[in-house]
């Protein structure tokens, strides 16, 4: 029974279904704790599939779905003529305040929401490159980096070891930034993905596969604006 409760299944965004079992075992455990599971694996994949399949262009309109470090939240978009035009997260809702609608509302919207992200993803990265750094043993000081919006990269590293970072990465869970964040840092040591490049990432982030692949499976949702 012990072995039973120490079987643990997870279900990732990519359709990968991960099942992790004690050493020793036995097949007909393991075969019992995935039927056991069953429904709710299919209702996981179920999910997944669904919220991959309505990846849509934004319109930036009260209803629509904002990612902000792995979390869901709502757009709330308001009209208010005495109000500071701004943008914050509250309750679950990312709300933008307006001071009148117009022709060109979306257009705002979806410039402020952009503006907003991009100062939250420069302040979020500063910190955790400043938290990541000690283990990076291999780099001297401290690199530069800058926000730089790439349609196909989550960041990028130059000869001379400055990282550029895509803002849409802010959307992404805390885990997600740390991994693009150290692999770069591994390039400033490695410049190509050698098998040296990979040990070196794999010492500093040993579940680096699965935190790239959690990313992966979400990129074209973080990417979409």
């Amino acid at each position: 029974e012990g072995k039973k409760r120490k079987i643990s299944i997870k279900v990732h965004p990519n359709g990968e279904v991960v099942v992790n079992a004690p050493e020793g075992a036995e097949r007909s455990d393991i075969h019992e704790a995935v039927m056991k599971r069953a429904k709710w694996i299919d209702n996981a994949l179920q999910e997944f599939r669904i919220q991959q399949a309505h990846v849509q262009p934004k319109h930036y309109v009260s209803g629509e779905m904002q990612f902000y470090l792995g979390r869901r939240y709502v757009l709330k978009v308001l009209e208010d003529a005495d109000a500071v035009p701004m943008v914050k997260m509250r309750s679950g809702q990312l709300l933008v305040t307006l001071k009148r609608f117009d022709d060109r509302k979306q257009a705002h919207v979806k410039a402020m929401v952009r503006r907003w992200y991009y100062l939250r993803a420069e302040r979020v990265f500063h910190e955790r490159l400043a938290a990541l750094l000690p283990q990076a043993t291999w780099v001297e000081g401290i690199p530069g980096f800058r926000v730089l919006p790439m349609s196909k990269q989550w960041g990028s590293c130059s000869a001379k070891g400055n990282l550029m970072l895509n803002p849409h990465l802010i959307k992404a869970p805390k885990e997600c930034i740390d991994y693009v964040i150290l692999h770069e840092l591994c390039h400033i040591a490695e410049h190509n993905h050698s098998e040296r490049f990979w040990r070196l990432l794999a010492s500093v982030m040993p579940q680096w596969r699965e935190v790239k692949s959690r990313l992966d499976s979400m990129a074209e949702l973080y990417l979409n604006e």
